[in-house]
């Protein structure tokens, strides 16, 4: 794995058949919904199957592109990025804040516990 990214070509093998759905699968779209936590009515399955299969046949599509020899970017443009200087622009208020605080220890603010 080249800087945390993983080839196409060392997850070839996740690749899966297609699943494509028609207007008549309810319960696989009722169980979709359910896990996406969407509220579709009965009405609106159907629809809903053909758009889930034309994203599935799209995404089919694209996962038989080789992209063997494409690197993986952390932007999608190959540009240097202007960055100003890290430099501060307000002054240094840490001492009259922590003394307004409701509570500190060591420079530090405390907050009550919110999740057990």
């Amino acid at each position: 794995m080249a800087g945390g990214f993983r080839r196409a070509a060392d997850v070839h093998h996740l690749r899966k058949v297609p699943m494509l759905l028609d207007r008549t699968d309810v319960e696989k779209i009722a169980q979709i919904a359910q896990l996406a936590r969407l509220a579709v009515s009965d009405a609106e399955k159907g629809g809903y199957a053909v758009d889930l299969s034309k994203i599935l046949e799209l995404v089919e599509q694209m996962n038989t592109v080789d992209t063997d020899r494409v690197i993986p970017l952390a932007y999608p443009l190959d540009m240097v990025q202007r960055l100003r200087p890290d430099e501060p622009t307000e002054p240094d208020q840490r001492d009259l804040f922590q003394r307004i605080a409701p509570a500190t220890e060591e420079g530090l603010y405390l907050v009550p516990k919110v999740i057990e």
